[in-house]
């Protein structure tokens, strides 16, 4: 299950990720968040947090992620991944090469310096 961090704001949305990541969560809350912003701000910046909860995605999830990804590659300005798995940091590594907008990973305890950097 995805919700929207208190913190979102303009151009900058924050997801706090927990449990399994669904189809649903996609189409109900991060796409039209994200497109919204896209459309108001012509690029987004996005800060995802995965809770020590977070158990993965939907195949469904991820397959949403992934159109979506090379539909709107060119609509980010950042992205923060905050905590979740090992593997987080590895997919975020390979997804950043095919994207111009900068990726970057952090700890969960440096949730306050991913939105630092998000707003500079």
């Amino acid at each position: 299950m995805i919700e929207v961090i208190q913190e979102s704001q303009g151009q900058l949305l924050g997801l706090k990720a927990s449990g399994t990541v669904t189809d649903a969560d996609y189409k109900n809350i991060l796409i039209p968040r994200l497109e919204a912003i896209i459309k108001d701000h012509g690029k987004a910046r996005f800060l995802f947090d995965f809770d020590d909860q977070f158990h993965g995605y939907e195949p469904a999830a991820l397959w949403d992620d992934t159109v979506f990804g090379v539909k709107h590659k060119n609509d980010f300005e950042k992205i923060a991944l905050v905590g979740g798995p090992k593997w987080i940091e590895w997919a975020s590594r390979i997804s950043a090469s095919f994207m111009p907008g900068t990726v970057k990973t952090f700890t969960a305890p440096q949730i306050q310096e991913a939105w630092s950097w998000l707003k500079q």
